[in-house]
């Protein structure tokens, strides 16, 4: 588990420390039931876009069980849609989406190049997603995943009642970061008024829905090669589900 545990920095990062995150229609990885597999979708709203092509940018895939023991996880193509097969049955997934550099014209269209390329870009960045999906119960708080730069976690137990309110907590490197992008539903609600993370990091919000809820953070750091981009903007999920009442 040594690789599962929380890395050890201690300081807070402030929110003037990086860019503030504009990208209120970020699009985002996620995982989601399909056919009872667990399928990585990749979009936002209603909008479930070609996640097949961006299987060769998918990394770092990893599994656990109940007790938060790794387990084997690989990436199948079925179709239209990218599936995550486990060596047994899991209750913790995540994976990385590296999603390449793109620059935005004059006009709003963005084109996959550095802004070195693109002499009239208005804005050329490095965008990453990040995923997190609780599939059954844990017998133990979801620990800090080093892959996931940007994570989010709750920070107590998940109600089993949609309305309930429940506090999480987004990490960039292991840091509570505070001035991170929240959203309550980026599926059903990608629109939302966007809610900032508190200096520890935190934000409350209600439980959404009595189905599927996918909750968004977006982070915006700074550039390291300002020739090539402006910035980095990183997109993180958590998904979990609460279960609807027993049919009669």
């Amino acid at each position: 588990m040594a690789k599962m545990k929380a890395l050890a920095w201690s300081a807070v990062v402030a929110g003037g420390m990086l860019v503030p995150a504009l990208a209120a229609d970020a699009h985002g990885i996620w995982f989601a039931q399909r056919a009872k597999q667990i399928a990585v979708i990749y979009g936002i709203g209603a909008d479930d876009l070609e996640a097949v092509k961006r299987q060769p940018n998918m990394e770092s895939v990893q599994a656990w069980d109940s007790d938060l023991n790794p387990i084997g996880a690989q990436l199948r193509t079925a179709g239209s849609l990218v599936i995550v097969d486990t060596d047994a049955p899991a209750a913790l997934v995540s994976a990385v989406l590296q999603n390449g550099t793109w620059s935005k014209l004059p006009d709003g269209e963005f084109v996959k190049k550095p802004k070195d390329e693109v002499p009239n870009s208005v804005k050329s960045e490095t965008t990453i997603k990040y995923a997190v999906s609780i599939q059954a119960p844990l017998t133990k708080p979801i620990p800090l995943i080093p892959a996931q730069l940007l994570q989010i976690t709750p920070t107590g137990a998940i109600p089993t009642m949609l309305g309930k309110p429940l506090t999480y907590r987004v990490t960039f490197k292991g840091r509570p970061v505070a001035g991170a992008e929240v959203i309550n539903d980026m599926i059903n609600d990608p629109d939302a008024k966007q809610v900032a993370t508190r200096a520890d990091g935190t934000v409350t919000l209600p439980v959404r829905n009595q189905g599927l809820n996918v909750i968004r953070a977006v982070y915006v750091s700074p550039t390291d090669n300002p020739k090539k981009i402006d910035r980095y903007e990183h997109t993180a999920t958590l998904a979990f589900t609460l279960p609807h009442a027993p049919e009669e």
